[in-house]
């Protein structure tokens, strides 16, 4: 068993069918498998074995499909880093997952500090110049062709999604070959991916959505990927006509602004299924798209550590306002405080159990053994289930602020910003944003005497944060408001923002 075999299996069946499109450039399956077992001989070829982690920080570029086919045909698990995160963040990923190798770009390599990464041997640049440097061309010519794939065990462990908790540290999921099979085979049989279908990958690859539900299923169905760096509205619109796109996915905050532009019926004329996931879809949305546009936007719902999709709403019979129903060898379950199931209608924790639910906090037993205590994954989030079995969201994690579908827990900013010698007690909270869902704010509270002014905060967290995290709104303030055990009262700061 081996994620990559899906690849190997069409490149087998018909090389010559186009796997990936990108600004004027097709690659072929064949192509594709070639370069990726080249690539994997020159991993093995500079120390890497089975097991090991490789890291991409890479951008939505054709590098970071063939790298992460690389990683997984030499047995390594693949290591996915944020490529909006700067050099502290990088850091602390590289060194959590013990990276050997990091594949990057010349415009990225400056945020990847190999002096301080003393498991990382070697920085391999992607794309641009960088002087001194290993390139991927050069691994490419000096990999022979003809690499066996590794044979892995279902269990052993594929990727490392780092997913931040309510601690402010990431934590690496770890999602094992058989995790991510199930899961994009589940999502092939939900959303019906095809060999004929052309799909629109626009969102990161680096985050589970992008790298399973659309990459890996696509890649399962021998189907084409038209791939872009990030959402461009007309550039997006303009490629959907040309490369006649099929399949849609997003987030969203995306069919917001598509509605709010009214982009005409013909430039989405080619697209016979929408989809989307990784932030709740507003009811009234939805709706609007329909009649607009006279195809539904499916949703999917499920967490970086399941996959990520636990549930999907519906082929057969879709309701607004939900995730809809367990997916394929999934249950999901509403429990109460002591992990008991709530009948149905009542609002309590979601939980699920599955194929696809993560192996292990990578190096976290405890954290591990909470989030998947009585057998089941805990997601945090609240919902309902109706008689029918279709989930309801009713609220997210207590905390957590989703900016366009990106997680941002409260706790990682704070430990940031109070690096401020200025700052003696912060608070962060999100607040409604009409485009992105939620923005990140803060209340600071300046130690005596000192001066700082919102925007210096907010430059600041530009420098040390992806742009997600960083702030939208500082407010300097005299006190925090607090319960009478000293808890910040976050309710009382968005009540009085």
């Amino acid at each position: 068993m081996n994620i990559a075999n899906h690849v190997e299996r069409i490149a087998r069946e018909a090389p010559g069918r186009k796997a990936i499109v990108f600004e004027g450039q097709d690659i072929s399956y064949g192509a594709l498998d070639a370069c990726a077992g080249a690539l994997a001989r020159s991993l093995r070829a500079n120390g890497v074995r089975r097991g090991d982690r490789v890291a991409l920080y890479l951008p939505n570029i054709p590098a970071f499909m063939l790298a992460y086919l690389a990683g997984q045909k030499a047995g390594a698990i693949v290591v996915s880093i944020n490529s909006m995160f700067k050099s502290d963040e990088v850091k602390y990923i590289l060194n959590d997952a013990g990276a050997k190798v990091v594949f990057t770009t010349a415009e990225l390599l400056p945020n990847v500090p190999r002096d301080q990464c003393p498991s990382l041997q070697k920085a391999v640049i992607c794309e641009g110049q960088a002087a001194n440097e290993i390139v991927l061309g050069d691994w490419l010519a000096a990999g022979k062709p003809g690499f066996r794939t590794e044979d892995m065990a279902a269990d052993d462990p594929a990727v490392l999604l780092y997913s931040s908790g309510t601690t402010g540290v990431p934590k690496g999921v770890t999602l094992t070959h058989n995790n991510v099979i199930t899961n994009t085979r589940a999502a092939v049989n939900c959303s019906g991916h095809s060999k004929k279908d052309r799909l629109a990958i626009f969102l990161p690859l680096f985050h589970v959505f992008a790298q399973n539900y659309i990459m890996n299923a696509g890649f399962e169905a021998g189907a084409t990927l038209v791939l872009f760096r990030r959402f461009v509205s007309d550039a997006v619109l303009e490629a959907i006509q040309r490369e006649r796109v099929t399949m849609f996915f997003a987030v969203p905050t995306i069919y917001i602004a598509l509605l709010g532009a009214n982009v005409p019926k013909e430039k989405l004329a080619s697209v016979r299924y929408y989809f989307s996931a990784a932030a709740t879809m507003p009811q009234e949305i939805s709706r609007r798209w329909t009649e607009t546009y006279g195809h539904p936007v499916y949703e999917g719902y499920g967490l970086t550590e399941c996959s990520p999709c636990a549930a999907y709403n519906h082929v057969s019979k879709h309701k607004f306002g939900s995730v809809g129903t367990a997916i394929e060898g999934f249950e999901v379950k509403i429990f109460d405080e002591n992990d008991s199931e709530l009948p149905r209608g009542e609002w309590g924790e979601i939980v699920m159990r599955g194929p696809g639910v993560m192996k292990e906090y990578w190096g976290k037993p405890e954290d591990t053994a909470q989030a998947l205590r009585s057998g089941w994954l805990h997601s945090g989030d609240i919902g309902r289930m109706d008689e029918e079995g279709y989930v309801f969201i009713v609220d997210r994690v207590k905390d957590m602020i989703n900016v366009s579908g990106f997680k941002v827990w409260p706790a990682e900013v704070e430990n940031y910003l109070y690096q401020i010698p200025q700052i003696r007690e912060v608070a962060v909270y999100g607040m409604p944003d009409e485009l992105k869902g939620e923005s990140v704010c803060a209340a600071v509270v300046l130690k005596d005497g000192a001066q700082l002014r919102p925007e210096d905060v907010i430059d600041w967290c530009k420098e040390k944060l992806a742009a997600y995290k960083t702030p939208a709104r500082v407010d300097i303030v005299k006190e925090l408001p607090k319960s009478a055990t000293g808890k910040i009262l976050k309710r009382m700061l968005r009540q009085q923002a």
